[in-house]
């Protein structure tokens, strides 16, 4: 298809959202990225502070959830792509704050469809809608099997309720208005500049600073761990290549134990600091397991492979290695 003339980008200064504007920005020096973010806890603009003075970058702070600023934000800029990150994100804080999840990935999510809606409805020829979202939306698995792109939605936590939620109304938009849109579920990121909410780098953080490291009930609940920049690679493709109207799952094929993880990260952290081995095994503290906590997620990204040709790139060991290696030298 034809390059984007302007490509949206909202929560361009959090984790992901940071990655997708520095690789848009670079790869793309014709389309004029503008990334959208309202700076709140996990939004931060040094992440993406390399290319803040690029010609071809606009940052505007503003929030989804604002209706008619979004309104203006599509008449002042003339969007012909939008690629959708902006959403709390954090299972802990949804449970704290149902309200303000559905707040903002859910109406904020329509808000940006409704002015894609409106402001293409005259020509969706060359339009994308993104919308990127969480594996979390299917549940929680037991030892086998693994998630596709036609398993059932089964949202666990008002955080995956929330973008469980959000991808129908993507869908309905697209069935309902024709809206050019795509969608992909992705299972966990990690990798350089991940706010310490999260277990990798909150654990690195501890580690680094001689605390506690919290791990859930026994440490037996596994995850598919996707380094970042794999996953910027599958959205960048998705992009520009994907299918109208069609969902596809991105997965790092790295199941873990979080147990298993926390070892990992001990083990890497210590050896960076030049400490002995196990130096930081004494930090783990068991604590109550989280209210709902899925055990296991497992992704099948078959259709992302044949469709598209994307797989992950970097393996679990180089990821874990550069992402230590980041956090250490800030």
């Amino acid at each position: 298809m034809e390059a984007f003339k302007t490509i949206l980008i909202t929560g361009g200064s959090g984790f992901i959202g940071s990655h997708v504007v520095r690789k848009m920005v670079i790869k793309y020096p014709k389309t004029h990225i503008v990334n959208l973010d309202a700076l709140t806890y996990a939004g931060n603009l040094d992440n993406i502070a390399d290319i803040a003075n690029a010609t071809n970058y606009t940052f505007v702070k503003g929030d989804i959830t604002d209706a008619a600023f979004i309104k203006s934000l599509f008449e002042n800029y003339q969007f012909d792509a939008v690629v959708h990150l902006a959403a709390e994100s954090h299972v802990d804080n949804s449970i704290k704050n149902p309200l303000g999840f559905a707040q903002t990935n859910v109406m904020g999510t329509l808000n940006l469809l409704e002015a894609s809606r409106n402001h293409w409805k005259d020509d969706m020829a060359n339009k994308r809608f993104y919308h990127i979202s969480t594996d979390e939306v299917f549940g929680s698995l037991v030892k086998e099997g693994a998630f596709t792109e036609e398993t059932a939605y089964d949202p666990r936590s008002p955080y995956s309720a929330s973008k469980a939620a959000s991808d129908h109304f993507i869908r309905a938009y697209f069935h309902t208005y024709d809206l050019p849109v795509l969608l992909s579920n992705c299972s966990n990121n990690y990798g350089p500049a991940q706010y310490p909410e999260k277990l990798i780098p909150l654990f690195i953080k501890n580690i680094l600073e001689n605390k506690p490291l919290p791990v859930y009930g026994k440490g037996e609940n596994i995850r598919d761990w996707l380094y970042v920049e794999d996953h910027i690679e599958a959205i960048d493709i998705i992009l520009h290549n994907g299918k109208i109207g069609e969902t596809y799952l991105i997965g790092g094929n790295n199941e873990v134990q979080n147990i298993e993880m926390v070892k990992v990260l001990i083990a890497e952290t210590d050896k960076f600091l030049g400490r002995a081995e196990g130096h930081s095994l004494d930090l783990i503290t068991f604590v109550q397991d989280r209210l709902g906590h899925d055990f296991r997620y497992a992704i099948d990204a078959s259709k992302i492979k044949k469709d598209l040709g994307w797989t992950p790139q970097t393996d679990f060991k180089t990821g874990i290695e550069n992402t230590v290696c980041s956090y250490i030298k800030k």
